[in-house]
């Protein structure tokens, strides 16, 4: 009978540990047996200037002397969040602060939050060209920042400096999910206008590449959700241990009594 136990016992214990099918590991399921074809797309993306962005703003002409007043003086800063200096001198940034709006040297403050960086350009060289001829205004982002979190194997918070940063990119990055991460339930959670929220994301099915959440925005966070599988298995590993302690428990009072049975049947 003890081997019939001991079998017994390892089936259930194969059983508790057994890991996702290989169907749920899939991504873009629906596409499996196509062999071409095209990806739904949504509308067109752009990244928009928000509080607490960085932003480099260049402004030339033909003649530079005549825009020199408007460019913030080289100097040799560190970067928002970033201790060490290069030793380089560099133009120094603009930072947004939490009204939306960035102050430059002869035009003021500008209110910049919702526009895009050729927006910005634009609109600076407009207010420029009221005392330049043809300047030529240069925006660009210095860099924003999302976090990635659950069951990927590498958490992390992610500093992205590319126009277009999507799901994807993120979850590369943090070195794809886990076998245990939920593909058909992966949160993406935004701020917009002051709230909070939130949009699930089925990475089995393509029709994410149409959705508003597909490419990621400042301070955006993405969390993979746990699997079943992982969850039951840690009530299990944490009911086996209270079990566990409980036995050790119980055998270790048995012990002490059974030897106090024994040494006064001695005497």
């Amino acid at each position: 009978m003890k081997p019939f136990f001991l079998s017994i016992s390892l089936c259930l214990l194969m059983l508790s540990c057994s890991t996702p099918k290989e169907n749920d590991l899939i991504y873009f399921k629906n596409l499996e047996n196509q062999i071409n074809g095209t990806m739904p797309q949504g509308n067109d993306y752009n990244i928009v200037v928000m509080p607490e962005d960085e932003l480099i703003i260049t402004i030339n002409a033909e003649k530079p002397e005549a825009v020199a007043k408007y460019n913030l003086p080289l100097n040799n800063p560190a970067s928002k969040g970033v201790t060490e200096t290069t030793g380089q001198p560099r133009l120094q940034t603009y930072i947004v602060d939490k009204q939306g709006n960035i102050s430059m040297p002869v035009i003021g403050t500008l209110h910049v939050k919702g526009m895009t960086t050729e927006q910005i350009a634009a609109m600076i060289q407009d207010k420029v060209a009221e005392e330049v001829r043809d300047p030529f205004v240069k925006v660009e982002s210095v860099g924003y920042y999302v976090n990635v979190m659950g069951e990927v194997k590498n958490p992390q918070r992610l500093r992205v400096t590319s126009k277009r940063f999507s799901i994807l990119d993120a979850l590369a990055h943090a070195g794809d999910l886990t076998e245990f991460g939920r593909r058909d339930n992966v949160m993406v959670i935004r701020e917009v206008e002051g709230e909070k929220t939130f949009q699930r994301m089925n990475l089995m099915d393509n029709s994410i590449f149409a959705s508003p959440y597909f490419y990621l925005q400042q301070n955006d966070v993405v969390y993979v959700q746990t699997n079943d599988i992982k969850a039951e298995n840690s009530k299990y590993n944490q009911n086996n241990g209270y079990k566990i302690s409980v036995i050790s428990t119980i055998v270790s009072a048995v012990s002490v009594i059974a030897s106090l049975v024994i040494a006064l049947t001695v005497k």
